[in-house]
């Protein structure tokens, strides 16, 4: 970690939650550099990505990194109080995105998503509009939709995904058993959903399966060979729904990374993809 770049923790106040942001210098020599929002997977601290956004600021990105609502420097902490839900989450993106929006103007925009936060950025964009960002970057965002798992494991996917939605909704929130960290009851009664039906709710009245095949942008999608989470086909599946955008779809591959990959290790063995997404980014058409 000696080598990575140090950020600055910022906040962004919404809706009576605060979003912690972690904003890493400009990488030298790259005035208006094309700029990228991650946001992380489920229960995964902004901080775990050090190594990831300190190889997209050296392939020439300006990088921020936030924390999902209820996990690492923001707040509310998951609670019986807690009702948020998908809803809040997309939201959460858009007040980032409004926040940052003196540093981001003038240059081209990439919201960057891993798992739980790739979904959120995508809900975002497909209820609130893209037109503040120019690409999406989903890395290891599939749908746990119980069908799309291979072989016999799907049948243990779907009593797992509402195993932990019963547990959640009989608390009042999800203490993190083994899975996820804890959660708002909320956020795992939609994820859960979209494990049964493989299909998002309707969020604010809107139906936001039908936003997403609505939405144009282009799409960077890449999944991860033995990702225990999203395996390729649950991918797959979610990038069937983007009917309206140009995907590009590549498979992260052990051999391409040089080093053992699964749903988090590809952060720690990530080089090869900061350039791939720097490269994605550097094609966006400009504003």
């Amino acid at each position: 970690m000696s080598g990575d770049a140090e950020y600055t923790q910022e906040f962004v106040d919404v809706d009576g939650a605060r979003i912690g942001i972690q904003v890493y210098p400009e990488p030298a020599g790259v005035p208006d550099a094309p700029a990228v929002v991650i946001w992380p997977a489920m229960g995964v601290r902004a901080r775990y990505y050090r190594p990831f956004a300190t190889g997209l600021r050296a392939a020439g990105l300006a990088v921020v990194v936030a924390d999902l609502r209820g996990t690492g420097a923001s707040t509310p902490a998951p609670s019986r109080a807690c009702r948020y839900g998908y809803r809040e989450l997309a939201t959460d993106v858009g007040a980032v995105l409004d926040a940052l929006k003196p540093r981001l103007d003038g240059r081209p925009r990439l919201l960057l998503g891993h798992s739980l936060g790739g979904q959120a950025a995508l809900l975002h964009l497909a209820l609130h509009g893209a037109d503040r960002v120019d690409g999406l970057a989903l890395l290891a965002v599939g749908m746990p939709y119980w069908r799309t798992y291979p072989g016999r494991r799907r049948y243990g996917v779907l009593p797992y995904t509402q195993g932990i939605a019963a547990v959640a909704g009989a608390l009042g929130v999800w203490p993190g058993w083994g899975f996820g960290g804890r959660q708002a009851r909320g956020v795992i009664r939609d994820w859960a959903r979209t494990g049964r039906t493989g299909r998002f709710p309707t969020l604010d009245g809107v139906d936001a399966e039908a936003a997403v095949g609505r939405l144009t942008l282009p799409v960077l999608a890449v999944s991860v060979d033995d990702d225990q989470y999203t395996p390729h086909p649950t991918v797959d599946h979610l990038c069937a729904k983007l009917t309206a955008a140009p995907v590009t779809r590549h498979r992260y591959t052990v051999a391409e990374a040089g080093a053992p990959l699964d749903h988090f290790g590809w952060v720690r063995a990530g080089l090869p993809l900061t350039r791939r997404v720097a490269d994605f980014a550097a094609g966006l058409p400009r504003r």
